[in-house]
């Protein structure tokens, strides 16, 4: 087993996050699924036990890129940082092996007509919960992603400004003279003082250009307002003979909570819930259903989408065909969310071919129809979405019964030898 280094003493971390508060380096952050960034030095995830700091090292001043930086080093009062650390290779004399592998999202830019990746308002439910997430990147706030991206557009653009400006008027203090005067003087000569009248010249008309564009875009992100109207689109990549044919379980009911979270950060959030059929199989999940209908504004539409496209103001329009009043509808909404499939995790069947076991027809890990934890050979057992997809009371209490499985694999083992 490979132990990767964290560059960070487990034993002497204390968790406290001055190392982080003063890292320079910022990173997109896989946690919040590339919708804000993190500093080289992080928390995997804001729970996350043991509750110690990991070093991204190609990210790192320090290790990954060759300059002299060390700050986490020096403001660490447990001095828990190792930039010396190494990974290692663990080897477990085990009695029995437990896979829980877990899943991959289904990539939803391979299906052309959603316009995922095109779109900036079309997401996967995997980044709404992110922005529904108090810890998350919009602090709980429904921001729709092209207004955050015009936020940081107008932060980056109002600070090359601000050094473009700078420098003008350092320039203009030198000579005595405004920019205005230097574009009449360029005319006569190229060079006064020393000084590039022309690259003068383009950097006061850039920065002008950039003052225009600045003041434009802060009228702009004044208006902006989070999304009152929410579309979910249903079984996007499972159910679907081109990619996965299995229906992938939990989908349509996270996509109600999701809606009804919604509706509780705002009251004025109303959701349509696209789908060929609502799969509510587990115990109340079905009255769930209705009280997200009853009391969260949420609409469903039977109804399968065959298209989503985006008017002037960045509002993805759905098109899709009503199978009630057999029609061909579409309907503009603030967000479109994609209840993407859960499919194996990529290194599924590497493991399988490690341990010898076999993987079922759709990639996940084959088990016995009566001993669901069982795989096909003696002494490995699995749990959660590395044996399919399911929720999160399924996968703990399958996780729950494997340990059960497992120790039981041991004991009966040392009574036997």
């Amino acid at each position: 087993m490979l132990k990767k280094a964290r560059y960070v003493s487990q034993d002497l971390c204390t968790g406290c996050g001055s190392c982080a508060e003063k890292c320079p380096s910022m990173v997109v952050d896989a946690y919040n699924v590339g919708l804000g960034q993190r500093k080289a030095i992080y928390k995997y995830f804001p729970q996350g036990i043991p509750s110690v700091f990991t070093i991204d090292a190609p990210n790192c001043r320090q290790l990954g890129q060759g300059k002299k930086c060390g700050v986490c080093a020096k403001v660490c009062q447990a001095k828990a940082i190792d930039y010396e650390q190494k990974d290692q290779e663990v080897e477990i004399e085990a009695g029995a092996i437990i896979l829980a592998t877990g899943y991959e999202v289904f990539d939803p830019s391979v299906i052309p007509e959603y316009g995922y990746d095109r779109i900036a308002n079309v997401v996967t439910a995997m980044e709404l919960e992110r922005l529904l997430s108090a810890s998350g990147p919009t602090a709980g706030h429904l921001d729709r992603p092209s207004d955050i991206a015009m936020e940081h557009e107008l932060e980056d653009l109002e600070k090359e400004h601000k050094k473009l400006s700078r420098q003008v008027k350092q320039l203009e203090e030198k000579c005595g003279k405004t920019s205005q005067e230097a574009s009449d003087m360029l005319k006569a000569c190229a060079v006064i003082e020393g000084i590039d009248l022309k690259a003068w010249v383009d950097s006061a008309a850039r920065a002008e250009s950039m003052e225009k564009r600045v003041a434009e875009l802060k009228q702009r992100v004044a208006s902006f307002k989070t999304a009152k109207k929410l579309a979910f689109i249903q079984c996007v990549g499972s159910r679907d003979f081109r990619f996965n044919r299995f229906c992938s379980s939990y989908c349509c009911m996270h996509s109600v909570k999701e809606a009804m979270i919604a509706n509780e950060h705002d009251s004025e959030v109303r959701s349509s819930i696209f789908c060929m059929d609502l799969r509510a199989v587990g115990r109340n999940f079905e009255e769930y259903k209705v009280r997200g209908g009853k009391q969260s504004q949420i609409e469903y539409i039977r109804g399968r989408v065959a298209e989503i496209t985006e008017d002037e103001a960045h509002n993805p329009v759905v098109w899709y065909e009503s199978t009630t009043n057999r029609q061909v509808v579409h309907e503009v909404f603030d967000m479109v969310v994609l209840a993407t499939a859960c499919v194996p995790a990529e290194g599924s069947p590497a493991l399988a071919k490690l341990t010898g076991v076999e993987l079922d027809q759709n990639g996940f890990f084959k088990t016995h129809p009566l001993a669901p934890l069982n795989t096909t050979r003696p002494g490995i057992f699995v749990c959660g979405c590395a044996q399919g997809p399911m929720d999160i009371p399924e996968s703990v209490a399958q996780a729950s019964s494997a340990a059960a499985r497992a120790a039981e694999a041991v004991t009966v083992r040392k009574a036997v030898g």
